[in-house]
């Protein structure tokens, strides 16, 4: 009679979702693991290894930061070599999936979509197709309009989501990826955004942005860039000074991008709606603006809360579209505890060059907060590391590891490279076992 009681509450739990199990994701990076991923026995060892571990997902990156991808395309040019290494011609993302499903775990594909080089080598199809090379994003800096090409502080050579081709290209590639592999569990999209606050200047943002401002807000740009912001000072003494439409400009830009996710949805659903659409985006929305995308529920309004959104704002917010959700949690500190007496030490120290007193959600454990409040329930959040950022503190690793799965609805790991660089794997496997977080 107990064991049928038993049985009752669990078929009754898991109906009302409370024992479903937490998705767990492990990233498989493009070019981290271009040499040893190109052997079957490396493939399949770790892949038992991630089984083994109790993960229920693997992310297999396709499509890395130069626009080249891993699997045999007739619209993107395929990598294969990277770093002076010849990948054996065999089909890579097929090869995870047979085995990814042997093993009982989803495989998904990732995509970087508005990027097309890498800046530190100079690769990409922004420096290789002529006819690409003016898709790049451009930049309105302290000292003007650049080409991010020639901004070589910075890794990835991002597009201009603005322009048509650029959106059009990038969709075409997702809609391949689904009709090749109808097998895929799900896409999953990263660096779908702008590069930062800086951009995009180019014309065509220009007449796109002023377009929206007078058929939006009845209202027209007069004094382009400084209608929305201009720079004063250089250097580390440089400032931002918000324009009359600074607001209006950060609404349009995550018009662009929800625009773009739509389209995508649409393609993907069309060739096989099987396949799930997701999105990995970092976890700090208070300052996510500045990358022009609204993450959240249209239902959230951040206008109450932040001074940097309008009313409409919170019309852009994309949560809604989406299938999977995964977010970056990219701290050192893990509570909010931690950060707290950071606080207090650079308050008590004085030291020049610690920066601004950091907020709580500068942690694991607030950035989680965040990431749900701002979700709203409409999907659950799965919380990411990057697991560098512990390197050499294995111990604040677990604790990380452990918090993501007590503050979200799962748990993402980037990179595998990294846990097998240090040899990490008895970290991770301590924090998820932990039943609940302990200090």
């Amino acid at each position: 009679m107990k064991k049928l009681i038993m049985f009752f509450v669990m078929v009754i739990l898991t109906a009302s979702g409370f024992a479903q199990e937490k998705q767990k994701l492990m990233w498989f990076d493009a070019t981290a693991n271009f040499k040893r991923f190109s052997y079957m026995d490396s493939i399949l060892y770790y892949l038992d290894k991630v089984e083994m571990l109790g993960f229920t997902d693997i992310v297999v990156d396709v499509k890395p930061i130069t626009g080249e991808v891993l699997y045999k395309s007739e619209i993107a040019p395929v990598m294969k070599e990277w770093d002076g290494f010849t990948r054996p011609d065999f089909d890579f993302l097929g090869t995870f999936i047979r085995e990814g499903h042997k093993r009982g775990m989803r495989v998904h594909a990732s995509l970087n979509i508005f990027v097309g080089g890498h800046n530190y080598m100079d690769r990409g199809i922004v420096y290789s197709e002529e006819d690409k090379k003016d898709w790049q994003s451009i930049n309105y800096t302290d000292s003007g309009m650049v080409e991010i090409t020639k901004l070589k502080h910075k890794y990835s050579a991002m597009l201009n989501p603005v322009s048509y081709l650029v959106r059009f290209y990038e969709s075409s590639i997702v809609e391949e990826v689904v009709r090749l592999y109808p097998e895929l569990d799900g896409v999953i999209l990263d660096r779908m955004r702008f590069d930062g606050i800086e951009a995009d200047f180019s014309d065509i943002s220009k007449d796109s942005f002023d377009a929206y401002l007078r058929s939006i807000h009845w209202k027209e740009l007069k004094n382009y860039p400084e209608d929305i912001y201009k720079w004063e000072g250089k250097g580390e003494k440089r400032e931002l000074k918000r324009g009359e439409y600074f607001k209006e400009w950060l609404e349009w830009r995550a018009y662009i991008i929800k625009l773009f996710l739509e389209d995508v949805r649409i393609v993907i659903k069309q060739t096989n709606p099987k396949i799930k659409l997701g999105v990995y985006t970092g976890a700090w929305y208070p300052l996510y603006y500045e990358l022009g995308v609204n993450w959240a529920s249209r239902n959230y309004d951040p206008s109450v809360k932040y001074d940097w959104a309008t009313q409409d704002y919170k019309v852009q917010g994309y949560a809604e579209l989406l299938d999977l959700y995964t977010t970056g949690c990219y701290f050192y500190e893990v509570t909010k505890e931690e950060v707290a007496e950071l606080n207090d030490k650079q308050v008590k120290s004085g030291e020049a060059g610690l920066g601004k007193i950091k907020e709580p959600w500068y942690s694991v454990e607030g950035s989680a907060e965040i990431a749900k409040e701002v979700i709203m329930g409409v999907l659950p959040v799965i919380g990411g590391l990057y697991v560098e950022q512990y390197f050499p503190n294995g111990e604040q690793f677990t604790k990380a590891v452990n918090m993501c799965l007590k503050s979200t609805d799962g748990l993402m790991i980037f990179d595998i490279v990294h846990l097998i660089n240090h040899g990490w794997w008895d970290y991770l496997e301590r924090g998820m076992k932990e039943l609940k977080y302990k200090e």
